[in-house]
């Protein structure tokens, strides 16, 4: 499999991502929904695997177990999108209609992550 620009650009995208919920938790520890419970485990869990899934995308003996990583995540991430349209709080405030666009912008995100599989 040939490793183009795009591939790299998601993979470091992932990665600093990831790298993003140990510098500021509190940020993803707030839009994780109650039900789900244990916020912080929730976030380090999730971090960590955005940064190993967007490792492995540039590995190429790993990349397709990488992508399919980021599938799951994202897919499991529409939970947070969701909770954020229903409370004011863990959307920061932000217009209703930026927060919907984020649901069409998940597609895209796991339609990309496919064409690395």
């Amino acid at each position: 499999m040939d490793f183009p620009w795009h591939l790299y650009l998601m993979a470091s995208i992932y990665i600093l991502a990831g790298l993003n919920h140990f510098r500021k938790p509190k940020i993803y520890e707030r839009i994780i929904p109650p039900y789900l419970a244990h916020a912080k485990l929730l976030n380090i869990v999730s971090g960590f695997a955005e940064i190993v899934f967007g490792v492995a995308l540039m590995i190429p003996a790993f990349s397709i177990i990488g992508a399919w990583g980021i599938i799951l995540l994202l897919v499991a991430f529409f939970t947070v999108h969701i909770y954020m349209l229903q409370d004011k709080k863990a959307g920061f405030g932000l217009p209703k209609g930026l927060l919907w666009l984020r649901i069409p912008l998940q597609f895209v995100l796991i339609y990309w992550a496919s064409l690395y599989i």
